[in-house]
């Protein structure tokens, strides 16, 4: 308490040159006019019309905000005052735009009646690619794809888009000539005629099946699920069909096949920093999602919006006189917020000495979210002890990253350090080190090799490892040095599952431990004895977390 009382006397002594400092620095800004700049647009031409209803939308809440949209060419020249709004693939953008940003969806689903009588067969089983176009070619029956099932006709029903024909002959690599199916000139028509045939199926986008309530999907209606690695089975990773929410987040992480989305880009020749296009994509991750749907887009999952937000906050913002409250100096509200803040300090340290126990494992509740089903593997792979893979491609170089289960525990990533190519390096070295802000954990690798190329754009995207950390979130590319004696040490998929239960096990020991040991790092987390975790369990936990974890989990695993 007296040492309390020393550093609270000690302190008000300085509230008057804050104070004093406040008044200059609001005398300042008062006196400050900045000029508005305009923001530009360019918009690829299917992007137009909602562009214009985002940009007529936002400017009717900010209508201080100049804006002017301009249709994307081929003659486009790439500058750094615009920013561009478009659908193209990632493989199709120019090289000349170092920051990119997903703003929305472009789904194509195929659709069953929830009354299907062979829904729980299909549920289990999936539907992968050969199947579809086995069905959309051959008017084949559920026989032919479903082990087990009756014959039974399927009727393949599509909303009448060129769009929806490319996607799905794209997918199941056919002639979009060669698709037969009965085609409805609305998505209304369509899920009309699907209330009448339990046994069709239909392909739309997921925008025109999404109840009002945003939650569910329409009436009597389930996504068919697809068996993307397939293996002949709907494995757990792959069930991401319960709601819009769920899909649209399984699209995000790559559990959705390519083929049949498109993603809404916002770009820029580099990561914006003109005011008026950081409000204006902020709004867009807002409000502006509710115009998506009336375009036949799809919004962003919850998890995507948030990685955006973070993403566009400026480090240095400043606060602008128009957030101050009116009438009050800068200072004086920093005084009064420091007089605050040194109160409930006390507090908060008063009450912990008085009331707080130490935390047991029993005491420890989580919120389910995170458990052996929400960690993606496919097939194919080989994963390490090290929470890495491998992948040898044709060419016989080695391609690595980590694992899905690495991401799901750190959260969106601000920042990588990576070895350049030329380096030669040693299974179990530390050859990554991935970052959130400024915490960070060292990697090793799952194989020896000289590396002969680093996946750049972990640079300037390093969340990618989020997003897809098996196929745009590669990390390098290696020249392997004893692959076929350190491959019997990795694990195909099916073993790694099993051996993944174990290190949930080993996960929840080390925090309940943890816990025990540094109670004032852990003072938001909460566990439950034999709960569940909850989703980036580490990403809001101090640095002492981490840096335990990396040599009490990671290190260990080597």
């Amino acid at each position: 308490m007296k040492t309390f009382l020393a550093t609270f006397f000690t302190l008000s002594l300085l509230l008057h040159s804050i104070a004093g400092f406040g008044l200059v620095v609001s005398d300042q800004q008062a006196g400050e006019q900045t000029e508005a700049t305009s923001l530009q647009l360019v918009s690829s031409p299917e992007l137009l019309n909602l562009t214009s209803d985002w940009v007529a939308n936002f400017k009717s809440q900010h209508p201080d905000k100049d804006i002017t949209i301009r249709t994307m060419t081929s003659e486009t020249a790439l500058t750094e005052d615009q920013l561009y709004l478009t659908t193209h693939q990632p493989q199709v953008i120019p090289e000349e735009i170092s920051w990119k940003m997903i703003i929305g969806h472009d789904i194509i689903v195929p659709i069953i009646h929830s009354n299907n009588p062979l829904i729980q067969a299909i549920q289990q089983q999936g539907i992968h690619a050969e199947d579809l176009a086995q069905l959309i070619v051959e008017h084949s029956n559920w026989s032919q794809v479903l082990e087990g099932a009756p014959s039974q006709s399927a009727q393949i029903y599509l909303v009448d888009q060129e769009q929806i024909r490319a996607k799905l002959a794209s997918y199941t690599q056919v002639s979009p000539a060669d698709i037969q199916a009965t085609a409805f000139s609305s998505a209304a028509e369509l899920l009309a005629a699907m209330q009448q045939d339990v046994n069709a199926i239909g392909f739309c986008k997921l925008a025109d099946v999404i109840a009002s309530d945003n939650t569910t999907f329409a009436s009597n209606i389930c996504i068919l699920p697809i068996d993307k690695n397939r293996n002949g089975r709907l494995d757990r990773f792959e069930n991401i069909y319960q709601s819009p929410e769920a899909l649209t987040r399984g699209v995000w992480l790559g559990k959705y096949p390519r083929e049949l989305s498109t993603e809404i880009y916002a770009m820029a020749v580099s990561k914006p920093d003109q005011q008026n296009a950081l409000d204006f994509l902020s709004w867009v991750n807002n409000n502006g999602q509710e115009l998506l749907a009336a375009s036949g887009y799809s919004y962003l999952s919850s998890r995507e919006k948030t990685a955006n937000i973070e993403a566009l906050i400026q480090p240095n913002a400043q606060p602008t006189p128009e957030n101050n409250t009116p009438g009050l100096p800068l200072g004086w509200i920093l005084a009064a917020a420091l007089v605050l803040v040194l109160f409930f300090v006390y507090r908060l340290i008063h009450s912990k000495q008085e009331d707080l126990a130490e935390i047991g494992s029993d005491d420890i509740e989580i919120t389910t979210a995170m458990n052996e089903d929400a960690i993606e593997a496919p097939a194919g792979l080989f994963y390490d002890k090290t929470h890495t893979w491998a992948f040898m491609e044709r060419d016989g170089l080695v391609k690595i990253g980590i694992d899905d289960f690495l991401q799901h525990l750190t959260g969106p990533l601000t920042q990588v350090k990576l070895k350049e190519p030329g380096t030669e390096i040693r299974k179990g070295e530390k050859i990554l080190t991935i970052i959130r802000e400024g915490k960070q954990l060292e990697i090793h690798s799952p194989v020896s090799g000289v590396i002969k190329a680093q996946n750049q754009s972990l640079l300037n995207a390093p969340v990618q490892l989020n997003i897809a950390p098996y196929s745009d979130g590669w990390v390098y590319q290696i020249e392997p040095l004893n692959w076929s004696r350190e491959v019997r040490f990795l694990f195909r998929v099916d073993t790694y599952r099993d051996w993944l239960e174990d290190e949930f096990t080993r996960l929840k020991d080390f925090l309940a431990h943890a816990a025990n040991t540094n109670t004032l790092a852990f003072e938001h987390l909460v566990l439950q004895d034999g709960g569940e975790l909850t989703d980036n369990v580490l990403a809001d936990l101090a640095p002492e977390v981490w840096d335990d974890f990396q040599t009490k989990f990671i290190d260990t695993s080597k």
